[in-house]
């Protein structure tokens, strides 16, 4: 751990120039600063005073979308008790606000022992729950050290990272251990985890949370939209986006308009850092610019061809459901995909592009069922054409897909499930 700490700290100290110059020109680097360095927050203290709690740490918006409904069934299966939650981005905390009213939100601390101890002293937690891969050495040794079971609920390793844990695995076996339980999303994960040290008794399969991340009812701004479509207008939906995307979009949208001259491009990039930028790129390719954050005090009429930008947090799953085709991101450019269930359960064909890693077994799923199209930047236009064109062969895509979705669900359940019976025994064995 002292080697651990030092290269930590060594990591800090080289890029004090560049956080300073971020930190000066962002607010997003700002935020949460003091927090990070181990000064809990007067309204986490007061929140947690003489309460029993549970530690959640959810990374971003991603992963807190994910927590969320496990998360309020943990709370219904605890009355009483308190669901703190930390994240990392300032996106995932708003989110996180917004989302899960009643549980205080606050900045997880940087992997120091004098910061995570401090939190540890005011939180005093039954249990630390890690969602998905995050797992931070020094928090897992103190927690241990204070005897708080630390559960990785959610867990996956994408083929991307396995061979880093792999080359690691030495390193990592002895955090992997005090580790009291790994809940899976799949067989292939539980295998990865055994391998790189996790001790098997302590692996459980329990399927992605993510298959039960409904959206709720309809939100303002969809309903807002949809108010203000042009007569007969599709629309298509191209959410979480990443740089490089927008353009074979914008590329792509004068074929798809002149066959459906009435279409309507939503455009969500998924990092908030990027809006700016989008509007800029929308505004050059000559197409008319709506952007969400003003249309929401300002509506006006989404004229055919126009391209809405969702430059707003926490409103892109709803907005799937007034899609007559969705494609999902980070899947044209190489950085292993966005999650394909958030259209899919609105049964809304699903589109994505050859870069699928970080989803795998969620795509194969899919794929086995014929529910989602997997296509090369040039098949981009003619494969939206032939969605939006052919509505019976849509149809069916979409129905397939959604099959897919509830297919598998029930894994919050089970997760709950696990982690009750964990937090029982601990609470009767005093260990």
């Amino acid at each position: 751990m002292i080697v651990y700490s030092l290269l930590l700290l060594a990591t800090l100290v080289l890029g004090a120039p560049y956080w300073l110059v971020r930190m000066a020109t962002s607010g997003r680097y700002r935020a949460g600063l003091p927090g990070r360095l181990g000064r809990v927050p007067a309204g986490l203290r007061a929140a947690v005073a003489g309460r029993d709690v549970i530690w959640v740490h959810a990374v971003s918006v991603g992963e807190v979308l994910a927590a969320t409904q496990l998360i309020r069934e943990f709370k219904a299966a605890l009355p009483g008790w308190v669901v703190a939650v930390s994240t990392t981005t300032e996106t995932g905390q708003r989110l996180a606000a917004e989302r899960l009213t009643g549980s205080p939100v606050f900045y997880l601390p940087l992997d120091f022992r004098f910061a995570v101890r401090r939190y540890l002293r005011v939180l005093r937690p039954r249990m630390l729950v890690l969602m998905e891969s995050e797992l931070w050495p020094r928090l897992i040794v103190e927690c241990a050290k204070s005897g708080v079971p630390v559960v990785v609920v959610n867990a996956r390793i994408s083929d991307r990272s396995f061979p880093r844990y792999m080359w690691l695995r030495r390193l990592w076996r002895p955090f992997l251990e005090r580790i009291s339980l790994f809940l899976a999303q799949s067989k292939e994960t539980a295998e990865r985890l055994v391998k790189i040290g996790a001790p098997a008794e302590r692996v459980k399969v329990m399927g992605n949370l993510k298959y039960d991340v409904r959206a709720g009812s309809e939100s303002a701004l969809r309903a807002m939209l949809r108010e203000r479509l042009p007569v007969g207008g599709r629309v298509v939906v191209c959410g979480s986006t990443l740089e490089g995307e927008e353009q074979v979009l914008l590329e792509a949208w004068p074929a798809v308009l002149a066959a459906e001259p009435n279409a309507v491009m939503v455009l969500a990039p998924r990092h908030p850092d990027r809006f700016a930028a989008v509007a800029v790129i929308i505004a050059g390719s000559g197409y008319e610019l709506i952007r969400a954050s003003e249309f929401r005090t300002q509506p006006a009429s989404a004229a055919a061809g126009s391209v809405f930008l969702l430059d707003t947090i926490g409103d892109l799953a709803s907005m799937y459901g007034i899609a007559a085709v969705a494609f999902v991101g980070g899947s044209l450019v190489a950085k292993g995909g966005h999650n394909p269930l958030e259209p899919a359960q609105f049964a809304v064909p699903v589109v994505m592009g050859p870069s699928f890693e970080n989803f795998r077994e969620v795509v194969e799923s899919m794929r086995e069922m014929d529910a989602i199209r997997i296509i090369a930047p040039e098949m981009l236009a003619g494969t939206l054409i032939a969605l939006l064109r052919d509505q019976e062969d849509a149809k069916a895509l979409g129905e397939r897909g959604r099959a897919a979705f509830e297919a598998q669900a029930g894994a919050t359940a089970r997760t709950v499930q696990a982690l009750t019976a964990l937090l029982q025994e601990r609470l009767v064995t005093g260990r």
